[in-house]
């Protein structure tokens, strides 16, 4: 039987960002994909990271800045960008930006590895 999902989860996050989890650990249990809506202001950023999964980043509307070993690559309107898991990356905004993000294997705060964030300061549902 289909599994109907009538409303994504609200993941809290710093900084002004929302996310809308709409499959994945917080919303339908799944370890496999998560699939999330994110909502982020002008400005946002977040700290650099190294996680255990792909992530696949559609530019719905703004723009995403991902910062990287090799330079940084600018994700527009339109536009999308995979990072592959093992790479170390950051996710900044300029002038905002709604975005879908697919996680390969499911988001989850223990295997996202922010930089300055240990085991004991995530949320569990991240």
């Amino acid at each position: 039987m289909p599994e109907f999902i009538p409303a994504p989860a609200m993941v809290p996050v710093p900084g002004g960002k929302i996310i809308e989890e709409y499959v994945g650990h917080a919303s339908s249990g799944d370890d496999a994909v998560s699939v999330a809506q994110m909502l982020a202001p002008a400005g946002w950023e977040e700290p650099a990271q190294e996680p255990e999964f792909d992530e696949f980043t559609i530019v719905l509307e703004g723009s995403v800045d991902v910062e990287h070993d090799d330079g940084v690559t600018h994700v527009r309107a339109g536009q999308a960008v995979i990072t592959r898991a093992g790479e170390r990356i950051r996710y900044t905004t300029s002038e905002g930006a709604r975005y879908i993000a697919v996680c390969l294997p499911a988001f989850h705060g223990d295997i996202v590895h922010r930089d300055g964030e240990d085991e004991h300061d995530r949320d569990p549902v991240e």
